[in-house]
């Protein structure tokens, strides 16, 4: 069993995380990667309003007497949604794990710690996961370059940035981008993380709801297989490779704006790619461990896998890389 400082804070038994994915994170997906041991989280803005999700919530319960979380994420908008209610279905809905990405967490940090929540907060920058752990949060989810969905705008992939932000952090970290099996685990905590975080991984397996052909392309895909789109933007977004995200980045590179793209990157045809498997209906987040999943596995059996094969690899391969000195004379 591995246990880290991520598993004692957020009390759950494996140092795995499934992050909160836009039309993913829905009670099935939730409950089995709780009832694997490992931390599951509920997107919060896939459901429309603050009352279905605490209906999601309360569905969840009914599959899983596991820890599970929140993702609540903020992003720029013109007509922003409800976040107060948002925060306020998750609090009254009894959930003491949440997840804060894309916004200042510091706003909705006051109102979850009176309610006894831990508050996790995603970050792409050792300066932004400073801030956090300046502002009070429980832990950071660092994401590097590789990730699906935004890695921000520095570049830097999870080998530099893992023990960047591991030497100058106090609180637990767990790594995200490119993270997919047993060795993304044990070289993250290698690095100074104190657990994973996976969306790519857990969007293929069994217990998502998005559809089977998607899943399928996913195996079917190599870490080739991605495109950065919004990069002319300052918002760079990893997709899926496409013709709609290639027409996106060759739009953008031939100077168009947002208003010129705004009907092929439109959330409902990112939808419709999950729900109807048509994978060229619109843009949809993968990031490049894609190259990395051959299988669709159900929860349970990935969990179980990823911490059997990293025992293994801790235990048995990595220790019996270390040659005596002595061997080496001889």
């Amino acid at each position: 069993m591995l246990r880290t400082r991520f598993t004692e804070v957020f009390g759950i038994e494996h140092p795995i995380v499934q992050g909160g994915m836009m039309w993913v994170g829905r009670a099935e997906l939730v409950a089995a990667v709780a009832n694997a041991g490992a931390l599951g989280f509920i997107t919060a803005l896939t459901q429309p309003t603050p009352d279905d999700l605490r209906k999601e919530i309360a569905r969840t319960r009914e599959l899983t007497d596991k820890p599970f979380g929140v993702n609540l994420t903020i992003l720029p908008s013109i007509t922003p949604p409800p976040y107060e209610e948002y925060r306020q279905a998750i609090i009254d809905g009894g959930v003491k794990i949440v997840e804060i990405a894309g916004g200042n967490p510091a706003t909705h940090l006051p109102h979850f710690k009176d309610a006894g929540v831990k508050v996790l907060h995603k970050c792409t920058s050792v300066r932004h996961a400073l801030k956090a752990q300046q502002v009070g949060v429980d832990g950071v989810s660092i994401d590097g370059f590789e990730c699906a969905g935004h890695p921000g705008e520095d570049d830097i992939p999870g080998l530099v940035l893992i023990p960047a932000a591991a030497r100058v952090l106090d609180i637990p970290m767990i790594a995200s981008g490119g993270i997919a099996d047993a060795k993304g685990l044990v070289a993250a905590m290698a690095l100074g993380a104190d657990g994973v975080n996976m969306g790519t991984r857990f969007l293929c397996t069994q217990e998502s709801s998005i559809d089977q052909k998607v899943k399928e392309q996913i195996v079917a895909n190599s870490e080739l297989d991605t495109e950065l789109i919004f990069r002319t933007l300052r918002n760079t977004a990893r997709v899926a490779s496409n013709g709609v995200s290639r027409e996106v980045v060759e739009i953008l590179n031939q100077g168009g704006d947002f208003a010129a793209i705004k009907d092929l990157v439109s959330g409902q045809r990112g939808r419709k790619v999950y729900e109807e498997g048509d994978t060229e209906a619109g843009i949809w987040s993968v990031g490049l461990c894609q190259g990395l999943i051959h299988d669709i596995p159900t929860c349970a059996e990935l969990v179980e896998r990823m911490v059997s094969e990293a025992e293994e690899l801790i235990r048995g391969r990595l220790l019996e890389s270390v040659v005596e000195p002595a061997a080496v004379r001889n």
